[in-house]
């Protein structure tokens, strides 16, 4: 995970609405009710979370995140039922087991998602369920520029030749890796987001609230600046300048449920 001091949550919400919409796709795939425990990884500034513990009329809901900024904003809500933790998505562990795992666009930043799932899917209750969103578009150009421009000089010096590898894997081996975990019930689709921004410029405000927060606080103040100017030329020389730009962004959406053997029967399925 980026330390804390990367994240701004006035960057981050100036796509507001397109960050959300993928959210709302994977609450519709929960179907636990009135849920006993639930916990929601990387949480951020907390607005979501309240949707969810809301929506699903949870009796405890905890938003883990590990950004002191957007957990500011998130403690403010005031909500009951509902508590925040500053701890590393990585490395938190519940008291207790429970009814739903929950994650919206934070787990591409934990390596190694084999042994991250195995580690989520030991949180959850007999008949919990676990619901994960992460993006896949790191084939894109907005991605792609940023690791080349990572590898010139002066920023490839400064990072220690660090560019960002994405531990995403591909839908097939999710779906694979839930079945392996024991979630008799899934669902596991990748689903393309259609963003028109005001222009291909946009593409680059976008990225400073997510991607680029894992070079911002890995270079020096100074450099920092420098590194998103020449990513922002080297961005429009690959798309173009264009007015209005479409921002095709690919996501990872999946849902599993372990039913108790008791429930067996009857499993649980996701919405269509």
């Amino acid at each position: 995970m980026s330390r804390p001091d990367a994240w701004a949550p006035a960057q981050y919400e100036r796509f507001h609405d397109q960050r959300a919409q993928p959210f709302h796709d994977l609450l519709r795939l929960v179907t636990v009710t009135a849920p006993r425990a639930v916990v929601d990884l990387g949480c951020g500034t907390g607005e979501l979370t309240a949707v969810l513990h809301r929506h699903l009329r949870a009796a405890a809901t905890t938003g883990v995140d590990s950004s002191e900024a957007m957990l500011q904003r998130a403690r403010a809500l005031g909500i009951d039922g509902l508590t925040f933790v500053n701890a590393d998505i990585a490395e938190w562990t519940p008291p207790a087991p429970l009814d739903l795992v929950f994650s919206n666009a934070a787990l591409h930043w934990v390596p190694d998602h084999a042994a991250l799932f195995t580690r989520l899917a030991a949180m959850l209750a007999a008949d919990g369920e676990l619901a994960v969103q992460m993006p896949a578009n790191f084939d894109h150009a907005s991605h792609l520029v940023a690791t080349e421009v990572a590898r010139e000089q002066p920023f490839a010096g400064a990072l220690g030749g660090y560019v960002r590898v994405v531990p995403v894997l591909a839908p097939e081996h999710y779906a694979e890796l839930l079945h392996d975990l024991g979630f008799v019930a899934q669902h596991v689709r990748l689903q393309v987001y259609a963003h028109t921004l005001a222009s291909t410029g946009d593409v680059v405000e976008w990225v400073k609230g997510s991607l680029l927060t894992d070079y911002a606080v890995r270079l020096p103040d100074a450099l920092y600046p420098l590194f998103v100017e020449r990513y922002r030329e080297r961005l429009l020389e690959v798309l173009g300048d264009r007015r209005p730009y479409f921002y095709a962004f690919k996501r990872i959406l999946l849902w599993g449920s372990r039913p108790s053997h008791s429930a067996a029967a009857g499993l649980r399925q996701p919405p269509r």
